[in-house]
């Protein structure tokens, strides 16, 4: 074996994994979030920033404020899901760097002053952590349905109205419903993607 991860393991998060389009009526419960999120927070971030922020669509106003800025082909399926996860970066993480980076806790005033920086590093890095929270939904036995079908300005307003956080993606969480899956596009080879210098 090259790899350590076993193969039900990897089929789980990997092989066999893809976004679901429906789910079945089962709830997802805060336990299982938390357990997701305590998971997931390992991601790796620049100075431990962490900016990934979660917003948990549950309620039916809730849900509503979100699906009238949903693309058309994404509106039922965000409906329907048993939960909804708005993924955002918070510009302002540099506020948590002290507590967050012990070692250097001076990184928030030495490269993190100048807001483009900030929203530059929280892009990134919380689209890191977003690829880690997919898989920990996934590990959870749940099905992902990612998403950036959306229109970004009016989530941002409906949301996140004072500008510290920008939405980078919208997840449907749940156990797969009937036809969840589209069938698997091809991918890359290794000798596509990977070279030797």
């Amino acid at each position: 074996m090259t790899l350590v991860l076993d193969t039900a393991a990897q089929d789980l998060l990997f092989r066999e994994a893809r976004t679901a389009n429906t789910f079945t009526g089962e709830p997802v419960t805060d336990e299982q979030v938390q357990a997701i999120y305590d998971l997931v927070k390992y991601a790796p971030t620049a100075y431990n920033q962490q900016p990934l922020r979660v917003v948990l669509a549950r309620t039916d106003e809730g849900r509503e404020r979100l699906v009238r800025h949903m693309n058309e082909g994404n509106k039922a399926k965000t409906s329907t899901a048993p939960l909804v996860a708005i993924l955002a970066a918070d510009n302002e993480f540099h506020e948590e760097l002290p507590s967050q980076l012990p070692a250097f806790p001076q990184a928030k005033d030495v490269f993190f002053t100048e807001r483009p920086v900030r929203e530059q590093s929280a892009a990134l890095n919380a689209a890191l952590q977003v690829g880690y929270f997919i898989i920990g939904v996934r590990a959870a036995g749940l099905a992902a349905g990612p998403m950036t079908g959306f229109d970004a300005d009016g989530i941002n307003k409906e949301f996140f109205a004072d500008g510290e956080h920008s939405v980078l993606a919208v997840v449907n969480i749940g156990k797969p419903g009937e036809a969840a899956w589209y069938d698997r596009n091809p991918r890359l080879a290794y000798e596509q993607v990977v070279t030797t210098v």
